[in-house]
């Protein structure tokens, strides 16, 4: 797909794609990292504004930056040069940094910038104020943009409700009106029934006058993969505000047999009154080895993603095993070593297991303990069994 905001890209430009530049506009990323040249030079903000003889400054809004190119760029030029362009901020970029406010004060001084700015200006203008020549074609297109911002609305709604209730999204059949379509198709066809926008969408679908509606399995996967970075956006501002958090991790293996690690942050969510302690999980991590060595750099790689401090672990929580708890090689003597306030803490439902599972082998071994303990076990093991901490 198509990247608006990168000018390394725009190197087949139609009118139907001008005209979209044109409205949003250069678009300029703010707190990049340049990467350096082969010279130790690299482009920098400071380009964006123009030095006056009076000691004021200019802004070059007509200055863009190819994050894919490592390139300077001219939008206006860019847009609506010649075919026979001499300026190459309108053609393929430059990367001179040396020399680059020379070429930029030259470019701007020249007589097709100028015009090139002139006619970005006018067609801006035309565009706000709906006067272009080809004005109810931009009516259509303003209109059709609305009704799949209106689609997509509805769509966004429906996954956000199938995933806070945890229901599947998909089933035997990915078409509408069929049955076993699953939940997502589902809902779609029901809000049909009342809705105006869904009604015409669908009609629109069944005309085969659209090819893209936006209900496949892929469109799913985008928007809950959109929704959830979103989300876990979210988590992680509400953990910096609070600054200090605990760390749970558990493993298990998936039914294609691959070790995958559950990261829990548990912090103090000082945003709601009263504050109260939550506990946030973010993500599945693979594990490829089950070391305790192993497992610890699996969890820093991950607290490093998430732009977190390890330092400001307070606490972390494991099972029993060796690899976890081990006081030479397991995660918390390794985490110990690297933030000594993170404070280690079993896990409950997993001491307990252990304690009835001993509990039962000793009333095996002694029939007279047994007996004068079986009914408290029992009534103990079906009540913990009831809450899922042993099978």
């Amino acid at each position: 797909m198509l990247n608006i905001y990168d000018p390394g890209v725009w190197d087949h430009i139609d009118d139907k794609l001008r005209d979209l530049l044109v409205e949003k506009g250069p678009i300029r990323k703010e707190n990049l990292n340049f990467p350096l040249d082969e010279h130790s030079r690299h482009f920098s903000a400071t380009y964006y504004k123009r030095g006056l003889n009076n000691g004021q400054t200019h802004n070059r809004s007509w200055l863009v930056y190819s994050k894919l190119k490592d390139k300077a760029f001219c939008f206006c030029c860019k847009l609506f040069k010649v075919m026979h362009s001499r300026s190459h901020l309108a053609g393929e970029g430059i990367n001179d940094w040396k020399h680059l406010s020379e070429k930029l004060t030259q470019h701007e001084r020249s007589r097709e910038h100028a015009l090139n700015f002139i006619a970005w200006v006018e067609s801006r203008e035309r565009l706000y104020k709906n006067e272009t020549i080809d004005k109810e074609m931009q009516m259509l297109i303003k209109k059709d943009k609305e009704h799949w911002r209106q689609v997509l609305f509805r769509l966004v709604a429906i996954v956000k409700c199938l995933a806070v209730h945890n229901l599947a999204f998909r089933g035997t059949h990915e078409k509408v009106y069929q049955n076993s379509n699953g939940n997502f198709l589902g809902l779609v066809e029901m809000i049909a029934e009342f809705d105006p926008v869904m009604e015409k969408h669908f009609r629109l679908i069944q005309d085969k006058q659209i090819h893209c509606h936006y209900l496949s399995h892929k469109i799913q996967n985008e928007l809950i993969a959109n929704i959830g970075s979103k989300v876990k956006s979210a988590i992680i501002e509400k953990i910096k505000e609070s600054k200090y958090f605990s760390v749970i991790l558990d493993c298990t293996p998936d039914a294609s047999k691959i070790e995958q690690m559950t990261l829990i942050l548990r912090c103090v969510d000082v945003s709601s009154t009263p504050a109260k302690v939550v506990e946030y999980f973010l993500e599945f991590l693979v594990v490829e080895e089950t070391t305790g060595l192993g497992l610890l750099n699996v969890m820093l790689d991950a607290i490093k993603s998430l732009e977190l401090d390890i330092d400001n672990v307070r606490g972390k929580g494991y099972d029993n095993g060796s690899n976890m708890k081990g006081k030479n090689q397991g995660v918390q003597k390794r985490l110990l070593d690297i933030n000594p306030r993170a404070f280690y803490m079993p896990c409950g439902c997993h001491s307990l297991n252990l304690v009835l599972c001993n509990m039962a082998s000793s009333c095996v071994k002694s029939k007279s303990f047994f007996w004068s303990l079986s009914m408290p076990i029992y009534y103990i093991c079906q009540f913990y069994k009831t809450l899922g901490c042993f099978a």
